[in-house]
């Protein structure tokens, strides 16, 4: 991980803790001195952030924290949930028994995190867990797009974790996902992991209210 993209990561941090609330202003000068770094790994972290719409650059109010338009980013998880569901039908047919005790790992430590009642944890097992379909689909092109698309819904799908009973949902979800890999079930691992990924009606309602809600916790 570069300068930058550890920076960006703290910025992130702030901001979905709600640290940073939405429209706070992102000064380059304040922030490399808080950080104690210079002005470039600044304006790279926040170029990054840029892209996943949480910072936004403003004439006259250089960059503020932002949110993205509720359309696109339902779109991004509709897009995330498709090359998911790819990924799910490829790993069902292609799994290896290494990739099968993969899958048991990754999910324990989803289970052991969400024991904890840790939503950051669970984020970080998360993340693994993902990675490791992914790489389950043995199609590399495609577990490349889907793993830069993760990254890019990163921190939204950071904030949903903590949605009220989301961890143990989402753990439920996790299960039936290996269920249907192990079992060779393309078409249901694909279902599954579309369901899994794809936020509506309350879910996307409750994304958004965080997004949007100064000091959100």
């Amino acid at each position: 991980m570069s300068h930058a993209q550890r920076l960006k990561q703290r910025i992130e941090d702030e901001i979905v803790s709600g640290e940073l609330a939405l429209g706070a202003r992102l000064d380059e000068n304040q922030l490399a001195t808080r950080f104690g770094v210079s002005r470039t790994p600044i304006r790279e972290a926040l170029l990054q952030l840029a892209v996943t719409g949480l910072v936004q650059t403003k004439p006259r109010r250089g960059a503020i924290v932002s949110a993205p338009e509720p359309h696109l980013l339902l779109a991004m998880f509709e897009t995330m949930a498709e090359i998911e569901a790819a990924c799910g039908r490829l790993a069902a047919r292609r799994f290896t028994p290494d990739d099968a005790t993969a899958l048991q790992d990754a999910l324990s430590g989803c289970r052991a995190a969400m024991a904890k009642a840790d939503a950051e944890a669970y984020y970080a097992e998360n993340y693994v867990f993902h990675t490791v379909v992914y790489r389950a689909s043995h199609n590399a092109f495609l577990a490349d797009q889907a793993l830069s698309l993760h990254r890019r819904l990163a921190p939204y799908r950071r904030l949903q974790l903590r949605v009220r009973q989301r961890l143990p949902q989402s753990l439920a979800e996790h299960e039936a996902i290996v269920a249907a890999i192990v079992a060779g079930d393309a078409s249901q691992a694909a279902e599954a992991l579309r369901n899994h990924v794809l936020v509506q009606g309350d879910r996307f309602t409750d994304l958004v209210a965080g997004l949007r809600a100064p000091n959100a916790a």
